[in-house]
């Protein structure tokens, strides 16, 4: 719990942050837009039927999508558009935070008695008069409520941002997800909404002080939330000359990923770096980030790049795979892949090893006349990879029922028998450890994936990284990378990624 209370201070402030923008710039949107739509019918309707539509997205998709779409305008206008981190998640967040800032606004507009506003016509008042000196102050208790609707929204939807590469408290509770660590997930969720009980008792005082027309007081608690953001956005005023020194470690959804990347950043941090992570993040999303120097380095695998990025559908040998996928990484992005780590991370079809047994199943070509009566647990990229089309285009495979799990509730799924075949992960020490039987591909449909490293254009040519992390490649066996999951994935005596990249390294004698 300590190590994980350790974390939430800095993870606060940038989800602060990032939720204190985004209601900013809803409010620059919102304001004005309220008043047309009110002031016009006809635009209302539209005002609000985009506000309402942009509600039926769900916040994690929404977030989603402006990661391909910044990546086609960076592309539209020569580049320096960042797709990932803050900005995508700055959009999306504002298109939420519209509805309830922009349908209070014209409720309350809508319901200002009409006495009040001929009185203001027959003495004179032109049309800014009469919204500073009768509209504003009568519409402002309503409009307060829906920013304190929005801001609790905000500061909710703000969890999801982790997944386009922007730190927040949702770091902790996917990394906890996703390695059963339950503290990591209380101390995000606890974070997150102590942060939306503080901006909502601060905004409800502004509310209050607002409708007894005290606008000090309003003024005070406003400025107090200012304040606070200002507080929370102070590392982005650090000048950043230090040469290069801090680099980002970037890391996927899952238990290896996480000790991946602490083995990494353990190494750079003795090199002289400081370290900073973005885990959580999706396979074309991780790749676009080393590609973009978002992230400086990653561990992808080499069947995911090639099935995914460069859309390859052939299987060619493990050696001749990797050469020329370290070529494209190189020719097309200027990604640097520094070499393989030694072991394969693969898609494997797995079953309980009694039930495998039983059925009389040992391979893919037996689990196609099985498959009708079984239900299939997958990973949540992989119904949607091109190596499930590629498996299927292989086999003829025609489950029961397919259901997509995160990876630790897959294999949880598995053995309560809600699962009877899951898509495993060859170096997951859970196969050994609860007896799996991994199903053989003997028609060759699923490519290698050998754990490639890959660095940003920008390290390239920065020795004093690359030698930190050469002694990495080809140094991990399967067993071990194996072990070292197990440790973390185990449901008794758990260990955090830290100390079973700490373990790792001592392992293969990469310790200090």
């Amino acid at each position: 719990m300590s190590e994980a209370l350790a974390r939430v201070p800095a993870l606060a402030a940038q989800h602060l942050l990032l939720a204190l923008a985004a209601l900013l710039l809803a409010l620059a949107v919102a304001l004005p837009l309220g008043l047309l739509a009110a002031r016009r019918r006809y635009l209302g309707a539209a005002v609000l039927g985009f506000a309402s539509l942009v509600q039926t997205v769900p916040s994690l998709a929404l977030l989603a999508l402006f990661y391909p779409a910044l990546l086609w305008l960076s592309a539209l206008v020569g580049g320096g558009i960042p797709a990932l981190g803050f900005l995508p998640a700055l959009l999306a967040l504002t298109l939420y935070a519209l509805l309830p800032i922009v349908r209070n606004l014209v409720t309350g507009l809508a319901g200002i008695d009409r006495a009040l506003l001929t009185a203001a016509d027959g003495i004179g008042m032109t049309a800014a008069q009469k919204l500073r000196w009768v509209e504003a102050p009568l519409v402002l208790p309503v409009a307060m409520a829906g920013v304190r609707t929005a801001a609790v929204w905000t500061i909710g939807a703000a969890t999801l941002s982790t997944t386009v590469g922007q730190p927040s408290l949702g770091d902790l509770i996917f990394a906890g997800l996703q390695t059963q660590a339950w503290t990591l997930v209380m101390a995000g969720c606890v974070g997150a909404a102590a942060l939306a009980l503080a901006v909502d008792a601060l905004l409800g005082f502004a509310e209050r002080a607002a409708g007894r027309r005290q606008w000090r007081r309003m003024a005070a608690a406003l400025a107090l939330l200012v304040a606070a953001g200002a507080a929370a956005s102070t590392p982005l005023w650090r000048g950043g000359g230090d040469g290069g020194r801090t680099v980002v470690v970037g890391a996927k959804n899952f238990s290896e990923q996480y000790i991946l990347a602490r083995l990494i950043g353990a190494r750079l941090e003795r090199a002289g770096y400081s370290v900073t992570y973005r885990d959580g993040l999706g396979s074309a999303v991780a790749f676009g980030a080393v590609a973009s120097g978002a992230v400086d380095v990653y561990v992808d695998y080499a069947g995911t790049l090639w099935t995914g990025a460069m859309a390859r559908r052939d299987t060619p040998p493990r050696a001749r795979l990797v050469a020329e996928l370290a070529r494209w990484t190189e020719r097309s992005r200027g990604v640097t892949l520094l070499g393989t780590l030694g072991f394969e991370n693969a898609y494997a079809f797995a079953m309980r090893g009694a039930d495998a047994r039983g059925r009389g199943i040992a391979s893919l070509d037996d689990l196609v006349a099985a498959a009708p009566r079984l239900r299939l647990g997958a990973d949540l990229e992989f119904l949607d990879r091109p190596e499930w089309a590629a498996i299927q285009a292989a086999y003829p495979l025609r489950f029961a029922a397919t259901t997509p799990y995160s990876p630790t509730f897959m294999y949880r799924a598995l053995a309560s028998g809600r699962a009877d075949v899951i898509s495993a992960f060859s170096s997951d020490g859970r196969i050994a450890a609860e007896h799996l039987i991994v199903l053989s591909d003997p028609r060759g449909a699923i490519p290698s994936y050998d754990a490639v490293l890959l660095l940003a254009p920008a390290r390239r040519d920065d020795a004093r990284f690359r030698a930190a992390l050469a002694p990495l490649v080809g140094r991990i066996p399967v067993a071990a990378m194996r072990s070292a999951n197990y440790l973390v994935d185990r449901d008794t005596d758990k260990k955090s990624p830290e100390a079973a990249a700490a373990w790792l390294a001592s392992k293969v004698g990469l310790g200090e």
